[in-house]
Parts: C-alpha cells; sequence; structure tokens
C-alpha cells in the first residue's frame, strides 16, 4: 500500500466513525484504536464547534437572555451518543448535531424572544443546508444532444416563519440593551447552497415555490410553465434566480 493510501484510510478513520468501526478498518492495524477514537472525537468536537458558532450565531447572542449557549451541546450526552455513527460533514451527522442545539436552546422557552423558534429553525436550516458534498454540475448534459431540465438540490428548504426575521437579524449582532424584537408577520425564506459552497438566504416569492415544487428532473421549462400557467420568459426569468442562490440544478433529462 502506498503512503498516500496509507494516508487516505487514516484520514477517512478520523472522519468516518461506521468506518472506524469496521472489519476492514480494524484489520489494516495502521494505528491504535483508543488514540485514534480519541482524536477522532477532538476533531469532532473542534468541526461542530465552527459550525455551531457560525450558523447559530444568533441564538449565542441571546443568550445572555435564554440561559443556554449553543455550542454547550459539544459536551452533553446527546453528542456524545453521536460518535458511533459520526461522519464529519454529511448532511445526517449536520442535521443530527443542529436538532440537538434546537432542541437545548429551545427548552429555554421563548425567554421574551416571540421568534426564538422561527429562529432556530432557520439556523437548522442554514447549517443543514452547507453539509454534504459538494461535487456537481450545473452544465451536466451540455453539448450532449440530451435535454437539459430543472432539478430541485438536495437540502434546498423553505421556511415559512411567523416573523420578518431578516429585519431583526443585523440588529441581535450589534450592541442592545433591550433584546431586538422582530414584527410578527408572514414571511418565507429559501435556503440553499450554491454550486461554490456558500449558504444563501432569499425571501421567496409563489413563482418560485411553484417552479421549487415542480423541478423534478423531468419537466423542461416549456412543461414548467404550462403546468404553472407562467409565461416561459418568466419561468425561465425565474429558474435563473433558483440556480444563481443554488437552489435548482439542471440536469440531463429522460
Amino acid at each position: 500500500m502506498s503512503d498516500r493510501a496509507v494516508h487516505d484510510h487514516v484520514i477517512r478513520a478520523l472522519a468516518d466513525a461506521p468506518y472506524r468501526a469496521s472489519a476492514e478498518w480494524r484489520a489494516r492495524g495502521l494505528a491504535d484504536p483508543s488514540r485514534v477514537e480519541r482524536f477522532a472525537r477532538f476533531l469532532a468536537r473542534h468541526f461542530y464547534h465552527e459550525r455551531i458558532v457560525h450558523f447559530f450565531k444568533y441564538s449565542r447572542a441571546l443568550a445572555r437572555v435564554t440561559g443556554r449557549r449553543p455550542d454547550a451541546i459539544l459536551r452533553r450526552s446527546g453528542f456524545e451518543a453521536l460518535f458511533p455513527i459520526m461522519v464529519l460533514g454529511s448532511r445526517e451527522t449536520a442535521a443530527a448535531v443542529a436538532r440537538l442545539v434546537v432542541d437545548y436552546v429551545g427548552a429555554a422557552g421563548t425567554a421574551g424572544i416571540p421568534y426564538l423558534g422561527d429562529l432556530l429553525r432557520y439556523e437548522e436550516a442554514m447549517m443543514v443546508a452547507e453539509a454534504g458534498a459538494r461535487v456537481w454540475r450545473d452544465s451536466e448534459g451540455a453539448g450532449s444532444g440530451e435535454r437539459s431540465v430543472p432539478m430541485l438540490v438536495e437540502g434546498t428548504v423553505l421556511l415559512d416563519l411567523s416573523h420578518d426575521l431578516p429585519a431583526v437579524l443585523p440588529r441581535l449582532l450589534s450592541p442592545w440593551t433591550d433584546v431586538p424584537q422582530a414584527t410578527a408577520r408572514p414571511v418565507k425564506l429559501l435556503v440553499a447552497r450554491s454550486v461554490h459552497g456558500r449558504v444563501a438566504v432569499a425571501r421567496s416569492t409563489d413563482a418560485a415555490e411553484k417552479v421549487l415544487a415542480l423541478a423534478d428532473g423531468r419537466r423542461t421549462l416549456q412543461d414548467l410553465a404550462r403546468e404553472t400557467g407562467a409565461d416561459p420568459a418568466q419561468v425561465e426569468e425565474t429558474l435563473r434566480g433558483l440556480v444563481e442562490l443554488g437552489a435548482v440544478r439542471f440536469a440531463t433529462g429522460s
């Protein structure tokens, strides 16, 4: 086995708990199991600490009111229980860790913050959207003679909120004495990850929601226009915005 292959197996073992527990890894005898496990857990705490601090920064700013810092879950039993199934960077692990944060911070009650539930759902969606594989091509099928059709990108989330979060978020990160309040009104936000790996958020529209509901990788632009009752030019403009956001990609149709 080459040095590069050994390196790859060790890196995978550190990041992938099921692989670390497998007979395939154990049979290789490349490192002391207890030392590998300790280091893997250290890496996992560091990895998810960075993501929690980044994606739950608004909840962290409210910790002096809620009494609950999002990153506190890293030393709780729920996080410990994830170690045997944890795969760093996977969407499944991100969702499990984010849910721990939501449950922990949410257990404080509204604490004078009526929009806390909305905020936690928003932060959870951001963390989950950022996770997962980053390699896909929006030009797939181009030049092959096969038609290219829009498809919803995995991880894209449409949030129905009860408060105007976009208006209050900047104020949460600025100095404040009284908790900044959000106006109570329905808001729909679209959360997606761009092809460049950046999580983006935009206010949703009826046109975007109709297209997203039908973008299954089989319907063409003409199909979408016919089924939504919109002009093809309008559908094309909506698709351009969704592709830029990362909510839709183009795939080879059948």
